[in-house]
């Protein structure tokens, strides 16, 4: 949802707005001398809107957060990729690979 404010309120309040924007995916249009100058919008709304991710994108992330893998921190990541590149490592090692 888009609120006007002006920018008075915008300086005034500016936590609480971008709280506001982060939590709850508020905008505000600021107006100064009754014209809109300015939007304040999140991060990740300014992404939705402006660079959605493709379907597949889409798809790759529903079947990550089914898995729970969504949750990974780095140290997880790094973690499975060392595993896998012993594991290739290994197999090509062995006779005949």
């Amino acid at each position: 949802m888009t609120r006007k404010i002006t920018a008075v309120t915008a300086r005034t309040q500016f936590g609480q707005i971008m709280d506001r924007a982060v939590e709850h995916n508020d905008r505000f249009l600021v107006e100064r001398n009754g014209e809109p100058v300015v939007l304040i919008m999140s991060v990740v709304d300014f992404v939705k809107t402006l660079a959605p991710a493709p379907d597949w994108l889409k798809d790759i992330q529903a079947d990550a957060k089914r898995k729970g893998l969504d949750k990974l921190t780095m140290v997880d990541i790094d973690a499975e990729i060392a595993a896998a590149r012993r594991e290739r490592r290994e197999r090509n090692k062995q006779p005949g690979a």
